[in-house]
């Protein structure tokens, strides 16, 4: 693969010079030749002022696999519902953040896997989609994690997903293949990271891993505090570590969670275990690093589930007002990033009516859904009949479907459904169809985009993000508002 970032480029430009001079130009990424151009920005505060060593705490937030539509929906949701702005559209409002579209780019593909993307923040490289921290030779970069880890500062993992899952294990582990979730979890007890909250029983529980190991016993020798329910983990109290694993496989989507009592009861928000984070990682005194993902908005555009992405997406921009309000206690010495890995699906409320007058009032029937696609795919297979089909819809969203709409989903549960684009002759996709008819919300499929993604960035540094934005520049960004050193092979 090309490691490009390692030297400079055609325009004589190194990946630091970002820094001084804005967006990278002209820069071929990956052995394909595939090619990203990137405008030479000129952002306000590009002028030489020196920021290292600025950012004592830094914040940086993903939603996975959010296209610009779902962003636009969970906006338009939050007004609809709330009367206000979401959060992360607030802060384009009030001026709060800088803001940029970022390539996302990796090393052997325009459309990036989740894995390859968090790596390209986490260690500076662009690497091959399905790798974590490793190049296609079996080079390792150190991860940022570990890196600030060995400068003094304390580090943290918070994710709707397994904690294991591609976008954590990209700021903290290496291995060749994202799917080593197993030996990722050992890293993670290997190199102590401090606070680790999310899903992924199955890779900690000797009764789960192929080796047998209990992890959960092996944390709680070196002295982590392990939480298996929402109770247990309980609030900040001073700074502990903690290994938090509260469910199986991913954590439930936000609106399955709040209206099954026992997930509600016993798995916390990811709004709740950033506070906790937060508040334990402030409390060392030591200056921390630490992600935030919104996981499962990703798990949402992939099986087309309209009701799953928005309140999901809202659930992350709960996550960034607790992550906000910290800045705001502490601006000069706090950088928060807000971005996203990939688009997926590209999600959009399409119009709707003669006079497209009938698209917000389709919209706004998800306020009274109270479980999404996937709750209502949990319970349907093969020998479903027609008539359990339009019951489980109506149960989870009170409408009633048509029996030819029923009846495409039943056929597709038994393979026998024919689609013009084959990705949407999958049930779950072919479901996400069906309710487009009542919600207005459609996609363009299942799987990621080459889209640019939204950046927002606030604190030290924020001044250097230009109008676009090359993904590897954030490593350095982070470092150099921090004044953490380098390893030798980023330049």
């Amino acid at each position: 693969m090309s490691n490009d970032s390692n030297n400079k480029s055609s325009s004589g430009f190194n990946r630091r010079d970002f820094l001084k001079f804005g967006a990278l130009g002209g820069l071929i990424a990956g052995t394909g030749g595939l090619v990203t151009s990137c405008a030479d920005g000129s952002a306000a505060g590009r002028n030489g002022q020196n920021y290292s060593g600025k950012a004592k705490y830094i914040i940086f937030l993903v939603s996975d696999g959010m296209s610009h539509g779902t962003l636009q929906m969970a906006d338009l949701m939050s007004r609809r519902m709330h009367g206000r702005p979401s959060k992360w559209i607030s802060l384009y409002e009030e001026g709060k953040v800088t803001r940029g579209l970022m390539d996302m780019t990796t090393g052997n593909s325009n459309v990036p896997d989740s894995a390859a993307a968090a790596s390209s923040w986490g260690c500076g490289q662009r690497i091959y989609n399905g790798n974590v921290n490793m190049a296609e030779d079996g080079t390792e970069f150190e991860p940022i994690l570990p890196i600030f880890k060995s400068a003094g500062r304390k580090t943290g993992l918070v994710t709707t997903t397994k904690v294991t899952h591609a976008t954590p294990a990209g700021f903290s582990a290496n291995v060749p293949r994202r799917g080593m979730e197993d030996e990722i979890a050992q890293q993670y007890y290997e190199r102590e990271f401090d606070i680790v909250l999310g899903g992924g029983n199955i890779h900690f529980s000797p009764d789960r891993r192929e080796d047998g190991r209990d992890m959960y016993a092996a944390f709680a020798d070196k002295g982590y505090k392990v939480a298996r329910t929402k109770g247990e983990l309980g609030s900040a109290n001073g700074f502990e570590r903690t290994l938090g694993v509260f469910t199986d496989h991913h954590l439930p989507y936000s609106l399955d969670h709040a209206n099954t009592p026992d997930l509600a009861e016993n798995v916390p928000t990811l709004a709740e275990m950033s506070k906790y984070a937060i508040d334990n990682l402030y409390a060392s005194g030591d200056g921390f690093i630490m992600q935030i993902e919104g996981g499962r908005v990703d798990h949402a555009a992939h099986t087309m589930d309209g009701t799953g992405l928005v309140y999901d997406q809202l659930a992350f921009d709960e996550a960034i007002k607790v992550a906000f309000d910290f800045y705001e206690e502490h601006p000069d010495e706090t950088l928060v990033i807000i971005t996203t890995d990939h688009g997926n699906a590209n999600p959009a409320l399409n119009a709707a009516g003669s006079r497209y007058d009938d698209s917000v009032p389709n919209f706004d029937k998800l306020q009274s859904f109270t479980y999404t696609n996937n709750w209502i795919m949990s319970e349907l297979n093969d020998s479903s009949s027609i008539s359990d089909i339009r019951s489980r819809i109506g149960t989870a969203t009170g409408i009633e479907v048509e029996r030819a709409h029923a009846q495409m989903l039943y056929d597709a549960l038994r393979g026998n459904f024919r689609a013009a684009y084959q990705m949407k002759e999958r049930p779950a996709n072919v479901l996400g169809d069906i309710m487009s008819n009542h919600t207005s919300i459609a996609f363009t499929g299942s799987v990621h985009t080459a889209d640019y993604v939204e950046l927002a960035v606030a604190g030290p540094g924020s001044s250097s993000i230009g109008a676009f934005t090359r993904n590897t520049d954030l490593f350095d960004l982070m470092l150099e508002a921090a004044g953490v050193e380098a390893p030798a092979y980023t330049g």
